[in-house]
């Protein structure tokens, strides 16, 4: 039995009282008159909410009346985040590569990462990521050509020498042109410096530096703040109304600059990735400026 919620979305459905307890793999398998195989696809590209909320439990149970929402119906884990031909590379010397990392891969640790197709794209077996950005995280990445240059770069990070600054989209209005929030992440110091770019009633665009680099700084300082970025199922908002919003299905953030104190060179580099087309596009949407 199968009741649509809106009209204009053919992946919609509410739970009827027979459903209730059935996990959502099984739920989605019905629906789409699908395989739990494709179900289990839908749920990994976190492309399904639950009452707005993003769910990427396969065995999360279902409860009468919930509203269950595909955004997107994928064919294959390919269809969410094809694995790129290539990666842009924004600088290179003999020991570095800055490159532009695309959303939906992992930089290292998996069959398709960073580190694999640019040992590919490449042909330097040694190539290895020096610091992290979440799978659906885009823009600069360093990626270091030797074992000798990732344990110099390392120690850099370490001495607080690399500076990240990122681009997001935020839920509300940011009220402060400049501010600082400075709280603990994971009982870690956390300092990040925030720079209103425009602003609205529905959203903000944001410019964030961090001097610290704690597992998602960024993500977790916005939500204590109440501004959540857009797209973040983890620490976002339990609900998101807007159905436009809804298909959000990632956090919107963009490592758009690095810069680094080179450890052979003695210099400082400076490397800057422009907005992607995705974000480009929720900016306009949003009637927010891209500068």
């Amino acid at each position: 039995m199968i009741k649509k919620q809106n009209k204009n979305n053919n992946n919609s459905w509410v739970v009827q009282k027979p459903e209730n307890g059935m996990t959502l793999q099984d739920y989605l398998a019905e629906k789409l008159n699908a395989s739990k195989r494709v179900a289990k696809q839908q749920i990994d590209a976190k492309v399904v909410r639950i009452n707005g909320q993003l769910v990427w439990m396969a065995r999360h149970k279902v409860r009468t009346n919930d509203t269950v929402a595909v955004a997107t119906v994928v064919k294959s884990p390919t269809a969410v985040s094809a694995r790129p031909k290539n990666i842009k590379i924004l600088f290179e010397d003999d020991y570095y590569l800055v490159v532009d990392k695309p959303r939906g891969i992992l930089v290292n640790e998996a069959t398709v990462s960073v580190e694999t197709i640019l040992r590919e794209q490449t042909g330097i077996p040694t190539l290895q990521v020096s610091h992290r950005l979440d799978r659906d995280t885009t823009g600069c990445l360093i990626v270091s050509k030797t074992e000798e240059a990732h344990n110099a770069i390392v120690e850099v990070f370490k001495r607080h020498c690399v500076a990240k600054t990122y681009r997001t989209i935020v839920h509300g209005r940011w009220d402060a042109t400049s501010s600082t929030i400075d709280l603990p992440v994971d009982g870690q110091r956390a300092l990040s410096n925030i720079h209103c770019l425009q602003a609205n009633a529905d959203a903000s665009h944001l410019s964030v530096r961090i001097e610290t680099g704690r597992t998602h700084q960024i993500r977790k300082h916005l939500a204590m703040a109440r501004h959540p970025v857009l797209g973040d199922g983890t620490y976002g908002f339990k609900v998101v109304e807007s159905v436009q919003l809804q298909k959000i299905t990632y956090p919107l953030l963009h490592a758009v600059e690095l810069e680094f104190e080179h450890p052979f060179e003695n210099k400082v580099k400076k490397v800057f990735s422009p907005l992607p087309q995705e974000f480009h596009r929720w900016l306009s949407f949003l009637k927010l400026s891209p500068r």
